[in-house]
């Protein structure tokens, strides 16, 4: 928006204003029952015209159609048609009292819902004047609707005066939930657009997150700025406005970083909120020669796979790439990556892979207890000495806690070897030999005894810290890594938007690289 609008566009007050940016115009209708309409490049106004007999409620504008809705204390819902200069082309009659909000159906915009203060929210279609169905479970006024756009669920938010917030199902009328823990009037509801999470606000001041699928309040923000009126998200984007009394807030909710996954052959899995899609490099290396530095490598064509059970907060491929673990929610789920079909399932914090079995794993289920799996049955239960916060998969089971990292053996489940640092990553390369210790200030490239480790673990000469002579130190270089992989005996690493190698000793810089992500591939 290159400027702004006039300081005063009316003396009474605005309750509601919406851009048209095909149009690059905004809409906005106040308590003198008129609407106006500015372009908000030029500042110039396009239209004024009386819209209603009361104050104007709500605009909402049409995603496709060259039309709005208005909403108002006059009991109406009106349906102006721009393209007809502003024609007055439908009313829809059928609230009893003031009508607070309206929303487009984004699955099927022929359909709209609206709230009103007799308690209802009513579901209408263009073309019909009276509703097609009423929801009906409110025991005060409805002040806000929201409608699900993600996934098959046809579900619906209404926010009340009640304090209560409930979600419909709809197709089938029915109530599917209802929220509570709010300590004044419900004054805005809003599902995210990319994550499992439901928005409320309410004039009690605070904001809370509910997940979508279990229906748990995870969060309560409270910005002591008075009362919540507006809440308010952007399709593809993590962000959330939410407009209280005493200013706008804008807070960043969840991560950037895309929930992908490739395997050794070049296939990619990767989530989108619970779809889950796939698409291969291989076509795509072949145009490589045609692809100049700092350009964007095109993406193949992709696959739909399927929809998730649960929402994916990660994704990992097994070493030959036949299995792909989904995690989130403190579940797991391991798919075929053919036809994503169910392999195994259960509770984890953390899951890893195994880099010597194809379908062996790991998952921590609490901070002192992780188990192993041996083709996907239960194998070994390892209980570290002190609590457990992260682990990583590779040629041994590599599990953090605050003040060291524990290498333990996959098949017998015994400790290796206690190395007092704490990284963020461990990096195995394949053959076992070598792995980085990625820490804060530096990583550790160290080397690893296999023949040392497997004759202790036969004859059981493993002392309290494990094997000794099991792991020397080979190289300390003060870098923060980023992200890492091994290639044979070469570790390829990002640090400071650098591109690096280590290889023997020698560190050589690549090339600079850009860590922007987006929250797609």
């Amino acid at each position: 928006m290159s400027g702004c609008l006039p300081s005063q566009v009316v003396d009474l007050p605005i309750r509601c204003a919406k851009f048209v940016v095909r149009k690059n115009w905004v809409i906005c209708g106040s308590d003198d029952m008129f609407i106006r309409v500015y372009n908000y490049n030029t500042m110039e106004k396009v239209t004024e015209f009386e819209a209603h007999t009361d104050y104007i409620r709500y605009i909402e504008v049409h995603p496709t159609l060259p039309c709005f809705i208005s909403s108002s204390d006059d009991l109406q819902i009106k349906l102006w048609d721009w393209s007809r200069d502003f024609e007055n082309t439908q009313t829809f009659d059928g609230h009893v009292h003031y009508v607070m909000m309206v929303k487009w159906n984004p699955k099927d915009p022929n359909y709209f819902a609206s709230a009103s203060l007799d308690k209802t929210v009513k579901v209408w279609c263009l073309g019909a004047p009276i509703p097609n169905f009423a929801l009906e479970g409110h025991s005060q006024g409805v002040n806000c609707v929201a409608y699900y756009a993600g996934g098959d669920r046809p579900f619906l938010l209404s926010g009340s005066d009640d304090l209560s917030v409930k979600v419909w199902d709809y197709q089938t009328k029915a109530c599917v939930q209802t929220l509570t823990g709010h300590t004044a009037n419900i004054s805005a509801v809003a599902y995210h657009p990319l994550l499992p999470v439901i928005i409320t606000g309410s004039e009690d001041g605070t904001v809370r997150m509910w997940h979508n699928t279990t229906y748990r309040c995870e969060s309560t923000l409270n910005y002591a700025m008075e009362r919540v009126w507006a809440i308010n998200t952007l399709e593809g984007n993590h962000n959330v406005a939410v407009g209280f009394d005493e200013g706008t807030v804008v807070v960043k909710l969840g991560s950037d970083t895309p929930v992908i996954s490739m395997d050794r052959s070049g296939k990619l899995i990767w989530a989108t909120n619970n779809d889950i899609k796939a698409a291969s490099m291989k076509g795509a290396f072949a145009s490589f020669e045609d692809v100049g530095d700092g350009d964007i490598i095109p993406r193949p064509s992709e696959k739909d796979m399927g929809r998730c059970e649960l929402y994916p907060q990660s994704l990992q491929h097994n070493a030959n790439g036949s299995f792909v673990a989904v995690c989130g929610d403190g579940e797991y789920i391991i798919y075929t990556c053919r036809r994503l079909r169910n392999k195994a399932f259960g509770q984890a914090l953390d899951f890893v892979w195994s880099g010597i079995g194809n379908n062996d794993y790991a998952v921590r289920l609490s901070s002192s207890r992780i188990q192993t799996s041996k083709n996907f049955k239960e194998h070994k239960t390892i209980k570290p000495s002190s609590a457990a916060t992260k682990m990583w998969g590779g040629y041994m089971l590599s599990v953090a806690s605050g003040h060291c990292v524990w290498f333990y053996d996959w098949d017998s489940g015994e400790l290796v070897r206690q190395i007092d640092v704490v990284p963020h990553a461990v990096y195995w390369a394949d053959s076992g030999n070598l792995v980085a210790l990625c820490c804060e200030d530096a990583y550790y490239i160290l080397d690893c005894n296999s023949g040392l480790i497997s004759e202790a673990l036969a004859t059981n000469a493993i002392g309290e810290d494990g094997v000794d002579g099991s792991f020397e130190l080979a190289s300390e270089i003060a870098e923060n890594v980023q992200t890492g992989v091994w290639v044979g005996d070469c570790f390829i690493y990002t640090a400071k938007a650098r591109l690096n190698y280590y290889v023997g000793g020698e560190v050589i810089n690549l090339a600079r690289v850009s860590l922007a992500l987006s929250p797609h591939p």
